[in-house]
């Protein structure tokens, strides 16, 4: 049987840290940002922690 290959995509998209949780950017940053807020756009900047629900799924798919 042939070796499972991970999801690209979500290599691509899904760090993980070194205690073990998956990092991942925050939407809504790509197009009009002129009726958001400049906090707004800050606090999109940075990187958020996926839910422990998610974080199974995208687990599954990094290490398939």
């Amino acid at each position: 049987m042939p070796k499972m290959k991970s999801h690209r995509r979500a290599l691509k998209t899904y760090k993980v840290t070194a205690t073990g949780k998956i990092k991942r950017h925050k939407a809504f940053r790509s197009h009009i940002l002129t009726s958001k807020s400049a906090k707004r756009k800050r606090q999109l900047r940075k990187a958020t922690v996926v839910s422990k629900t998610e974080a199974y799924k995208v687990r599954r798919f990094l290490l398939a």
